[in-house]
């Protein structure tokens, strides 16, 4: 066949290619080549049919990869001949009406910032739009958080009951406009509006007057509940101590940091140092929150972030976020913007759920009558060397998928207890859930279960197995347990998991074990004892334990882990080092409760084993005098992290005797610091120095006996920036393979990933 001769394709294309321009730009191509047959959506991505000279045929086939719209993304093309005669064709180019089909499913597009088109227009007091709070377009806007069902067509959005004008309807039909089919499409006559109430039973403002209601209650001091993507938000000036208190007070959040949001990139520069790696993510249309080293003169509260050198910060994500911040004389130049949800609830969503729950928390409030169907919180992201390292991988983010390096059988992952999301396999697909939160109450416990089931219709997923972690008290592992009588159990070891999700998101095809460095706070092991300074030679079938931090006594579970002085205590009595009250974990300690605990210690009663790292940094930072009690997750470990000396390079040195790794000598050298009065930074910095050398010598030690030379890091510890940098430059100096995690979280938010692969190999 020459390359002038008359042919047709059948085009069947797959990826992330609805709800982003994908059939208009299709379309606008094939016509200007002068193609003619048509495109459609199916369940499982974009259907073409397309007859023309062959050459002709094949550059539009290069050009569909090639051109494709921003948010596209492109996984497989399939290029079939048929006959023309048997197609259907008429001599022009056709946009045919979307095909569901059963079991059929394609991966949808997570909420997206607004575009630079959109934002243009939105401050345009020429265009239709101007001021619009719900201005979108196909290149932007909600998408996850709207969809009740694919094919992502309006009918299966909450968009459904607002009736587009003619004006807007005319833009939705037309291939040509860049609001072709653009399912949220709306505009002030027809779509949703913005609605201000100064009490939950008070009169209402709407519009324009609506909004600036809200702006004059920030410029005021007060607490603004607002509706946003995927849940309210609650906002008050974050450049005063006041509000931020009251926020703080009311929300039961005693330390733990707020988010940020500002109206630019240069208003950002200004409270803190930003990189170009840091401006690609603020910047970029997932617009997480970017965690940033605070500038030394920020005129930020100091309660927004207590103890700690680094800020949250976003950028509008929403054009009524851009018109909420929209600088002004007297208005703040940055706002607290964090979840709207008493500590430890799940996000609110709807207006009801708002003025009912959040009445407390909030003075005035900022509603709006475009319905969330999936909750969904703020992203959180870090960079480490140029790149993102996820801390909460949700808004923006979820649910695109995790391209695996194989196919597997379709699981359903629960993950773990704490910053909990859950895992849907099919084909060479995992699909991770938003951030669900700690599964500690019934609320959270409820959205599990909803989003599980959403997702499994959203994307045809009917699990054949059920992973679930080993640790029996797990409300996850409970949920999992309820489904044995339908379907088979696959407990998967905690740190087996976390060492999988590293492996598998970097494409890690599992024919040769790496060297497995898993650190956090808690996993439940093997032998019944609590690990998590774990080096393991694992793959996805099996994982086996070669090192670890010696068992130390943890007493009283939970208690201990709030309150650190109680761990400092413990291991100083493992270690044979007397509670003298010139230590601070001592001195912190009632006299009545340490008779209790060395009691307890030495009976052994209430007392759990543990080679946790976490828990270790928990010890040195309360001998240190950093931190005795903690009211949020880790907060002993980053505070001590603030407080690094970076021009330190002495060490504490572990004890290295086969696989067990002793931390006694760390603890003794230690106590000898504080005794001779070196500062705590000091102390900060030869301890990260020590864990990292550590890690170096352990692996060296195993790649000599294995012939093992790539290390995967994963595990909650490794969120901490001076020590995963430390490990890092000296694993590579010693010229090992280093995988640290991009994709997914190295917390527990990334751990359904490695239940799900290591169940779907099985």
């Amino acid at each position: 066949m020459s390359d002038n001769d008359l042919a047709c394709y059948r085009i069947h294309i797959t990826g992330i290619v609805q709800g982003v321009g994908f059939r208009p730009f299709v379309y606008n191509l094939a016509t200007r080549l002068g193609l003619w047959g048509w495109v459609l959506n199916s369940s499982s991505g974009v259907e073409i049919e397309a007859a023309g000279p062959v050459a002709v045929l094949n550059d539009f086939v290069r050009r569909l990869r090639d051109e494709a719209p921003p948010l596209a993304r492109i996984e497989n093309i399939t290029v079939a001949p048929c006959d023309p005669a048997a197609c259907d064709l008429r001599p022009v180019f056709r946009i045919l009406h979307s095909e569901a089909r059963p079991g059929e499913f394609l991966p949808i597009s997570p909420d997206v910032a607004i575009c630079d088109d959109c934002l243009r227009e939105l401050f345009d007091p020429r265009d239709r739009r101007y001021r619009y709070p719900f201005i979108n377009c196909t290149n932007c806007g909600p998408r996850f958080t709207i969809i009740r069902d694919i094919p992502y067509d309006r009918p299966n959005t909450t968009m459904a009951p607002f009736v587009m004008c003619p004006e807007c309807q005319a833009e939705y039909d037309d291939p040509a406009n860049r609001r072709f089919h653009a399912q949220p499409n709306a505009c002030p006559v027809c779509g949703p509006r913005i609605e201000f109430r100064s009490r939950p039973e008070g009169p209402s403002l709407y519009g324009e007057e609506a909004l600036q209601a809200a702006r004059r209650a920030l410029a005021e001091g007060l607490v603004l509940a607002v509706k946003g993507l995927g849940g309210f938000h609650l906002a008050c000036d974050a450049t005063r101590d006041e509000p931020v208190l009251r926020l703080r007070e009311r929300k039961g959040r005693v330390d733990k940091p707020f988010a940020l949001m500002a109206f630019d990139l240069a208003t950002v520069e200004r409270f803190c140092f930003v990189d170009e790696a840091d401006r690609a993510l603020l910047t970029s249309r997932q617009r997480p929150i970017v965690l940033l080293r605070r500038r030394p003169d920020a005129p930020i509260s100091p309660h927004v972030a207590p103890n700690n050198r680094y800020l949250g910060f976003m950028l509008p994500y929403t054009p009524l976020h851009y018109l909420l911040l929209e600088p002004a004389d007297g208005f703040p130049p940055a706002l607290v913007m964090t979840s709207g949800n008493y500590s430890e609830e799940p996000i609110v969503t709807t207006n009801e759920e708002a003025l009912a729950r959040l009445s407390a928390l909030a003075d005035v409030f900022l509603l709006h009558n475009r319905d969330i169907h999936a909750r969904c919180d703020d992203s959180v992201v870090r960079t480490f060397s140029g790149a993102a390292l996820p801390i909460r991988r949700s808004r923006g983010y979820a649910p695109d998928p995790v391209r695996l390096p194989f196919p597997v059988r379709q699981v359903l992952a629960v993950g773990a207890e704490l910053k909990n999301t859950f895992c849907l396999t099919r084909d060479r697909y995992a699909f991770l859930s938003q951030h669900i939160g700690d599964m500690e109450n019934y609320e959270t416990l409820r959205f599990f279960e909803d989003m599980v089931e959403q997702l499994k219709r959203t994307f045809r997923v009917e699990p054949e197995v059920v992973a679930h972690d080993m640790h029996p008290g797990y409300l996850s592992t409970r949920y999992a347990q309820a489904l044995a009588d339908r379907l088979p159990l696959f407990p998967i070891q905690h740190h087996h998991a976390h060492i999988a999700s590293c492996m598998a998101e970097h494409g890690l095809t599992g024919e040769r074990p790496v060297i497995g460095v898993a650190f956090d706070g808690t996993g439940y092991g093997t032998d019944g004892a609590i690990w998590g300074g774990e080096f393991l030679i694992a793959d996805y079938g099996s994982s086996q334990r070669v090192a670890h931090l010696r068992y130390l006594p943890l007493p009283g579970g939970d208690a201990a882990i709030r309150r650190p002085y109680r761990v400092a205590l413990a291991y100083l009595w493992a270690t044979g080092l007397p509670w003298e009250e010139d230590l601070p974990p001592v001195a912190h300690a009632p006299a009545v409760e340490r008779i209790v605990l060395e009691r307890q210690l030495a009976r052994g009663v209430g007392v759990v084993p543990t080679s946790s790292m976490g828990r270790l940094f928990d010890a040195v930072s309360a001998l240190a005098g950093v931190r005795q009690e903690v009211n949020y997750e880790a907060q002993a470990a980053i505070e001590l992290e603030m407080l690094v000396d970076e021009g330190i390079e002495e060490a504490y040195a572990f004890g290295l005797d086969g696989g067990e790794i002793d931390p006694a000598p760390v603890l003794r050298a230690v106590v000898a610091d504080v005794r001779a009065g070196i500062p705590a930074p000091v102390i900060a910095a030869k301890f990260h120095n020590g864990v990292a050398a550590m890690v170096r010598d352990v692996c060296l030690q195993l790649r000599l006996a294995t012939g093992l030379n790539e290390v995967a890091l994963s595990g909650g510890v490794f969120q901490n920036m001076a020590l995963l940098r430390r490990v890092v430059r000296l694993l590579e100096e010693a010229e090992f393979a280093v995988y640290v995690h991009r994709a997914v979280p190295p917390n527990d938010g990334g751990i359904s990933l490695g239940q799900a692969v290591i169940a779907g190999r099985a």
